[in-house]
């Protein structure tokens, strides 16, 4: 699957994945209108605003990008019905031969961490049949437990043919609490990092593993640290856009070669139009405006990486 990436990459010339984190305050008011008169002001409801709103921005942005990465707990949050949206998410953007992250985080050991990774990346047995429960590409795994909770999720990755982005250094404010904490000489994160190359040795595609890491796009000069310590993973960069980001804080991230790296934008796309930069979209066109967001997004990154 890490071909598959490199692939669709290289073809659109777009870096990026888009975040496919709903929330229903950024749903517009006719999409809930109509799903509500539907099936009421419920889960069932709610789940059905999330998924047309999912549908129509992948709809608007399927040719541009080579990825999304749905973040599960925005449909967990509305139950059995928000994870019935999720999946249908996750099949629509395969149908649209789009790369799907799953943005999980799990991290556990023994049977619990290979049951997260059969459901989520590779079959489960049911009597003489197997079945692919969410079958997404990629998933996001947190390494705190130890080698326990990746190895099962590798043990998958090799079957299926599919990849992990493991959290090195997170976008959030407070990830240095522990993250930046100076181990034998050296901050966490760096020797989380190196754990990843080294897992990553055993599971190379042709130039690229497909064991990557997350490293968050607020912190350039620790992910150009970073990029030195996995020069074979995948990064997937968290924080372009809304959380402070910029072009310019990525080229550390990328390769010579303009590859290495995939930089997520959420909210930045996916409610565009309710930035003022794309409020003449109005929430009418909020799918056009999310594929102007993501114009935008390629042509700052396309910049920052010719300028560097």
């Amino acid at each position: 699957m890490i071909e598959k990436l490199i692939a669709k990459i290289q073809k659109t010339q777009a870096p990026i994945v888009v975040g496919l984190d709903p929330m229903m305050n950024y749903i517009p008011e006719q999409i809930q209108k109509k799903a509500f008169g539907e099936f009421g002001e419920t889960l069932e409801g709610a789940a059905e605003a999330i998924w047309q709103y999912n549908k129509a921005i992948v709809d608007a942005v399927a040719d541009l990008v080579p990825a999304v990465k749905p973040q599960i707990a925005m449909y967990e949050q509305f139950g059995i019905e928000g994870l019935k949206a999720f999946k249908k998410t996750v099949d629509y953007c395969k149908e649209k031969d789009l790369v799907v992250i799953g943005d999980v985080k799990r991290g556990d050991i023994g049977s619990t961490s290979a049951a997260y990774a059969a459901g989520h990346l590779g079959r489960v047995q049911v009597g003489s049949k197997s079945y692919a429960a969410f079958n997404e590409d990629f998933a996001t795994v947190n390494p705190y437990l130890g080698s326990d909770g990746i190895k099962p999720f590798i043990d998958v990755c090799r079957e299926e043919k599919k990849g992990l982005f493991i959290l090195v250094k997170t976008s959030n404010p407070s990830s240095g609490e522990f993250q930046d904490r100076i181990i034998d000489g050296r901050p966490l994160y760096e020797w989380v990092g190196q754990q990843v190359a080294k897992w990553g040795e055993d599971c190379m595609g042709e130039t690229y593993s497909y064991i990557g890491a997350v490293v968050g796009a607020t912190y350039p000069e620790m992910g150009k640290t970073l990029r030195r310590i996995m020069p074979k993973s995948f990064i997937l960069v968290p924080g372009y856009g809304a959380q402070g980001g910029k072009g310019a804080d990525l080229v550390h991230f990328f390769n010579e070669d303009g590859l290495g790296a995939i930089v997520n934008s959420s909210r930045g796309i996916i409610a565009a139009y309710k930035q003022e930069k794309y409020a003449k979209f109005g929430a009418e066109h909020f799918a056009e405006a999310s594929r102007a967001a993501v114009l935008d997004m390629k042509e700052d990154i396309k910049t920052a990486l010719e300028s560097r």
